[in-house]
């Protein structure tokens, strides 16, 4: 028995409510059983009890053992004066305490404690993957609804706090978290270190030479020097020289990699990309705060790097022809990490529904991501068709699955209700 499985069976009244007795042997009767505290103090609030023929009405306080009243300090807290009950699994020692006790061991089923076992024993894809058939497809909706809103919600805070920083400035908060979504796993802190280093406003100053906008990205990057034979790159090596001198631009210590990836997600690549999307986009958040649909959205992002890029995927290396354009699926995931998360977190700022609704609904036009954790929900039969489905997913799996958080999950929950 854990505390916050005896919180559950509390709340949700999962033991036998006949013929309650305290440990005196006075009847008692449970009216509320207070609403759950998530802060400091009583595990129940406002909870209300009769008892004596008297109704009381306080909070209750959860142990497993009586004993660990004494043993975490609560006689000496002045938060825990106001309790009405102390309800154990286990009375192990008389405290003597000026209210009653009531021990619920013995009054909750064994079958229910068994599936709580078997969830938490559990060593698969997730711990209810054998039953998660069986939960009704109204529980499996809501939820999916909620682990999205809570994700966005996750966002929204790590967004504005990057607000603060810098000063409210939200098309500085987006260029950074696009070149960080745009470095991929492997170079994401490095881009948005690049980000950092090269604020939206000092590139503005170059929005029409794209020649410079690229130099300033790969020199911060640590991709320029004169040492092979490639025309292009000297050219942007001897742009960077002068910009870093006037800008006094500080040195990034991070390095970009070109290992465990595709030449397409190529540092080179992205950066030559970011730099075309500059130069074609100004203010780009505020063009995709107007935009009335999705479409007009992803044809901001329909931009393809310079022709030096269509035969190369590193500097002075030369390849067959292939045009590098930024593919619908990186544009797909630059909708998904950075747009859609960004339009939320304004619309959360300003407290403008609308504008979260319309994040949201752009979500649910997106198609599903494809990686090993919607795998794993499609392959237990699950829906996963659109990408509001699969963030949902990856906040379900990563926040609850993982750390096995079933009784705070309405499906966990929704299993160990069934009989």
């Amino acid at each position: 028995m854990t505390e916050k499985l005896l919180q559950f069976i509390w709340q949700f009244r999962h033991f036998d409510l006949s013929h309650l007795q305290t440990e005196d042997g006075e009847p008692v009767q449970i009216l509320h059983p207070g609403s759950l505290n998530k802060n400091q103090g009583p595990d129940f609030l406002n909870a209300r009890i009769q008892t004596k023929g008297t109704t009381w009405a306080g909070n209750i306080e959860l142990h497993v053992l009586s004993s660990q009243w004494k043993l975490h300090k609560h006689d000496d807290d002045p938060n825990y004066k106001n309790i009405i009950l102390h309800v154990v699994w286990q009375h192990d020692a008389d405290l003597n305490l000026p209210f009653p006790t009531l021990v619920l061991g013995g009054r909750v089923t064994l079958l229910f404690l068994k599936k709580y076992e078997q969830l938490m024993l559990e060593e698969g894809f997730i711990p209810c993957e054998k039953h998660i058939a069986q939960v009704p497809e109204i529980i499996l909706i809501s939820r999916l609804d909620s682990m999205l809103a809570e994700r966005l919600q996750q966002r929204s805070v790590r967004i504005l706090a990057s607000l603060a920083q810098n000063k409210a400035h939200w098309e500085e908060v987006f260029w950074q978290t696009l070149c960080r979504s745009l470095g991929t796993k492997v170079n994401e802190s490095a881009f948005e270190a690049i980000a950092d280093s090269l604020p939206i406003s000092l590139l503005a100053k170059h929005k029409h030479n794209l020649i410079q906008i690229e130099a300033l990205l790969m020199g911060q990057a640590g991709l320029l020097s004169t040492d092979v034979q490639d025309d292009y790159k000297n050219m942007l090596y001897k742009e960077y020289q002068f910009l870093n001198k006037k800008y006094a631009l500080k040195y990034i210590e991070l390095p970009v990699h070109f290992l465990r990836m595709r030449p397409a997600n190529f540092p080179t690549i992205r950066l030559a990309q970011l730099a075309v999307l500059v130069y074609e986009s100004q203010k780009l958040f505020s063009k995709i705060l107007e935009a009335g649909n999705l479409q007009q959205v992803q044809q901001l992002f329909s931009i393809t790097a310079n022709d030096y890029w269509h035969y190369h995927y590193r500097f002075a290396e030369e390849t067959p022809y292939k045009e590098k354009k930024l593919g619908r699926q990186m544009v797909d995931g630059i909708l998904i990490n950075t747009v859609i998360p960004i339009l939320y977190a304004y619309g959360q700022y300003h407290q403008n529904d609308k504008i979260k609704e319309k994040a949201i609904a752009w979500m649910q036009q997106l198609p599903t991501e494809k990686n090993s954790i919607t795998t794993g929900f499609k392959n237990l039969g699950l829906r996963c068709a659109k990408a509001s489905e699969s963030q949902a997913y990856l906040q379900l799996k990563n926040e609850y699955c993982n750390h096995k958080r079933c009784l705070q999950c309405s499906i966990g929950n929704a299993i160990l209700k069934m009989e």
